[in-house]
């Protein structure tokens, strides 16, 4: 029996999608070796880079004047090479600080440009500013927030207006959850590890018009010229992983594409927090307006009980629902392979443990 595995990532993967590289491991295509031997610019391999691009663009309706850039590094890699492809050494950017990973981003910025904090939600993190406070720079050269805050659970339900500023947005741990309008973004970029594939691939969407501005300090292997240019080929990719992220997409396609994934994800998030709102053990602390669909805090109201929570969680199949050692307390992440089913299980683990220990 597979285990629930709530970690906010490496996540769950479909478990059909895991079936289908079983099944393909050792013979991919009747080739007689695996997708992970053969060459990354194969006649071969460039059709499944090609089907996965086209997959990825139907699902989120990427519009032709958008280039799809395959490359590694995580999205900790972005949080430098934004500003060292969009910004000159004494340009401003501006962020919004609504967490630990924005805040980690616009620290990185500050390095390779001028930081201006556009909007600051304060620590603990529990809220997201509405648009009336947030104050842009109008020659910024871009715009940067994280649509979603793994670590707190704080989403921001809205997209900032920031006029002709370029919005740039981390999207690791919301990307596909939902049908978005990639329009209204400058560049979009994701970790794969949560919504995508497996570890060690990063998708960045960038607009054609903000291509070719890399500062001279720039690696080429992370110009987003140089590496469009070559179709992320410049240096040999993560295939595996890409590979894999391909048959997510085409697993998602199947299930109904992201409207049908938005609705499943909106169940699954209301029912755990219907789970802790109703309890006397279990606290969210985020503003409502705010709280996320991907990922679900709590506390217990006995700290001393959350080593007895993890353990029994744990001995139930629930997995990964420690919380970040910066807030402590459980996180619950929802990611588009975590099934109805499993949400159902701990939110029953959950009302057993608080009438066996409140």
């Amino acid at each position: 029996m597979r285990a629930f595995n709530f970690s906010p990532g490496p996540a769950m993967l479909p478990v059909e999608v895991m079936q289908r590289a079983r099944e393909e491991l050792t013979d991919w295509r009747d080739s007689g070796m695996s997708v992970m031997e053969i060459s990354h610019r194969s006649t071969a391999f460039m059709q499944v880079a090609a089907e996965a691009e086209a997959d990825l663009r139907d699902l989120l309706s990427i519009p032709r004047n958008y280039k799809v850039l395959f490359v590694q590094g995580g999205a900790s890699a972005q949080f430098s090479l934004v500003p060292l492809n969009l910004a000159a050494p004494h340009a401003t950017a501006d962020y919004i600080d609504t967490g630990h990973w924005s805040r980690k981003a616009l620290g990185e910025a500050a390095r390779y440009c001028t930081v201006h904090v556009a909007g600051d939600a304060g620590e603990p993190y529990m809220r997201v500013p509405p648009q009336s406070e947030l104050r842009l720079t109008k020659d910024a050269a871009y715009a940067h927030y994280t649509p979603n805050e793994t670590i707190s659970g704080v989403e921001f339900g809205y997209v900032p207006e920031t006029g002709r500023v370029p919005l740039v947005a981390d999207m690791s741990s919301s990307v596909l959850s939902q049908p978005i309008d990639v329009a209204k973004f400058g560049v979009i970029y994701a970790g794969a590890q949560k919504n995508i594939g497996p570890s060690g691939l990063t998708v960045v969407i960038v607009r054609d018009d903000l291509i070719g501005r890399a500062d001279a300090r720039t690696p080429l292997v992370f110009d987003y010229k140089a590496v469009a240019e070559h179709q992320s080929m410049l240096n040999t990719p993560p295939t595996f992983a890409w590979y894999m992220a391909g048959l997510v997409f085409k697993w998602l396609k199947s299930g109904g594409g992201l409207p049908a994934a938005a609705e499943r994800n909106r169940i699954k998030a209301q029912t755990l927090y219907a789970a802790v709102d109703g309890s006397r053990l279990y606290k969210n602390s985020v503003a409502r307006d705010a709280r996320s669909r991907m990922n679900v805090t709590f506390t217990l109201q006995r700290p001393e009980l959350d080593a007895v929570f993890l353990a029994e969680a744990a001995a139930a199949g629930l997995h990964g629902l420690k919380g970040h050692r910066v807030l402590g307390g459980m996180r619950a992440s929802l990611y588009n392979a975590m099934p109805l089913a499993g949400v159902e299980a701990l939110c029953a683990f959950m009302h057993d443990f608080e009438r066996r220990h409140a």
